[in-house]
């Protein structure tokens, strides 16, 4: 929770009870929620707050680093509080989204940059397949 309040304080931000309450929902889940999951799971503690709200909310987290915003190609965004670099691996069955630990693809940066003459920033790997429940 320091942290949050120093990157807040540091940028002249504002920090609201939604945008808390929004980054300790990613930071409390090992789950890769959509903004309405969150604007739902929500609800019952914050009443009053709208979508567009979780929506400005997010944007502001990402921006700041404090959340990493997944685009799977599923036509809108996942997010997860979980900001180390890692990759994702998503069930082309039912769109579970789980983490993958373990294997860094940092490097990657490295060895593309000898392929072209960008200077590589970034990464995101993702994987598509089968979870345990789809496959039975």
């Amino acid at each position: 929770m320091d942290n949050i309040t120093h990157i807040f304080r540091e940028k002249n931000l504002k920090l609201t009870p939604q945008r808390i309450a929004v980054y300790k929902y990613l930071k409390s889940t090992k789950e890769h929620p959509s903004a309405e999951v969150i604007y739902k799971a929500l609800q019952p503690s914050y009443p009053t707050m709208s979508l567009a709200t979780v929506y400005k909310s997010l944007k502001t987290l990402v921006d700041v680093k404090l959340v990493q915003e997944i685009n799977l190609g599923e036509g809108n965004f996942r997010y997860d509080g979980q900001i180390n670099p890692h990759s994702h691996i998503q069930c082309l069955s039912c769109g579970k989204v789980e983490d993958i630990l373990g294997i860094c693809f940092e490097d990657l940066n490295v060895k593309v940059a000898d392929y072209t003459n960008f200077e590589v920033l970034s990464n995101q790997v993702y994987f598509y397949g089968l979870c345990n429940n789809c496959k039975k």
